[in-house]
């Protein structure tokens, strides 16, 4: 007699459209093949039969221990989160949402549970026994916009809301529920980004403008970047700085990394790059990894900012680059990224550990 779990999980794995329960262990997807333009490996963690999603680089993603990540995935048959054990391959299926919006999606700092947005509903999940609890909900005549940011202490969220010709941003008390608008713009507010050890939001207004606003809402105020369009921008593990892609408004200029301080106003260059079109960091701020936009070359690049120097690690060919979301593991040993280059979206995943130094995370 077949067992019910592994029979749920073998029509998963085949693409099947059956809808796995909320606890369900679908079946590893793992595969290994070397990169046609470097030859270094690559593990291909999703299969692209169905879509797969990293959470947004401004979330948490991957555990301390670097012993799994989450994501999103429709590969039951309706976008769930998961959670996928990187050692062994299997994904436990760890919600039943109705709308989940796969960028909200983020561990809480303890990795005791995860938030996400489903709907109009912001919602905390236990890891241990699966218990979700609606923790707010977006007000009436509001949908959820672009975004979610959790506070380092988990004490805080940061929410989008929007209607025709306005959007607000949103501090949420993630305990009561509560919610206090901190700011309000007829141009679209997005991605939210609260500041590492200082009560504050990082976030987008329109295109090619960054705010920053206190949990109070006092001092809201445009950030003084180069001229120019804006890619990602991440706070500093420190919260003192800033770093941000910017987009010279001449073609022939190339895309560059810059640090902007608040406290001073100071913006500064930190390298050139071969055209990245989105990157993220390590822990410590030492090593990008971005992705380019270049036809040409559609390559997923290290940048090392000491030496200002690119190495290759492979193709991610995406159809949008700017959706290929690199991330790395919090002791900067491998880089996660996500590309439709084989159908639909899925999930990779390389080793950088000869390449980059491991940085210390929060279990050392």
């Amino acid at each position: 007699m077949v067992n019910r779990r592994v029979f749920l999980a073998s029509l998963a794995g085949a693409g099947g459209c059956l809808a796995a329960p909320k606890g369900e262990v679908l079946a590893s997807e793992f595969k290994r093949y070397a990169d046609a333009a470097t030859e270094f490996f690559v593990y291909r963690l999703t299969d692209p039969s169905h879509q797969s999603w990293l959470p947004s680089p401004y979330g948490h993603a991957v555990s301390h221990r670097g012993n799994y990540l989450i994501y999103a995935s429709d590969r039951t048959g309706s976008m769930q989160a998961c959670r996928l054990e990187l050692k062994g391959g299997q994904s436990h299926v760890l919600t039943d949402a109705s709308a989940l919006v796969h960028d909200s999606l983020t561990l809480t700092a303890d990795e005791r549970s995860i938030c996400y947005v489903d709907g109009p509903s912001l919602v905390m999940a236990n890891l241990a026994n699966l218990r979700a609890r609606e923790v707010y909900r977006v007000s009436e005549g509001f949908t959820a916009g672009r975004g979610f940011g959790l506070s380092e202490d988990g004490l805080n969220g940061a929410l989008v809301e929007e209607k025709q010709g306005m959007s607000r941003l949103r501090l949420i008390n993630m305990r009561s529920g509560s919610g206090t608008t901190l700011t309000e713009s007829s141009d679209p507010i997005s991605d939210p980004v609260p500041r590492p050890k200082r009560a504050g939001i990082l976030y987008r207004r329109g295109d090619s403008e960054l705010w920053l606003v206190n949990f109070d809402g006092a001092q809201n105020r445009k950030l003084r970047l180069a001229p120019g369009g804006l890619g990602s921008a991440f706070w500093s593990t420190d919260g003192r700085t800033v770093l941000y892609l910017n987009i010279p408004t001449e073609n022939k200029q190339l895309n560059n990394i810059r640090e902007f301080t608040p406290d001073t106003n100071e913006d500064k260059l930190v390298s050139k790059t071969s055209q990245f079109v989105v990157f993220s960091k390590n822990a410590d701020t030492s090593v990008l990894v971005g992705a380019s936009g270049s036809k040409a070359s559609p390559y997923l690049l290290l940048l090392v900012r000491s030496v200002r120097r690119e190495l290759t690690l492979c193709e991610h060919r995406a159809s949008n680059p700017r959706t290929v979301n690199p991330i790395f593991s919090p002791n900067s040993q491998r880089v996660y990224f996500q590309s439709d280059k084989d159908g639909k979206m899925a999930i990779y995943s390389m080793a950088v550990d000869r390449l980059v130094e491991e940085t210390e995370t929060e279990d050392k």
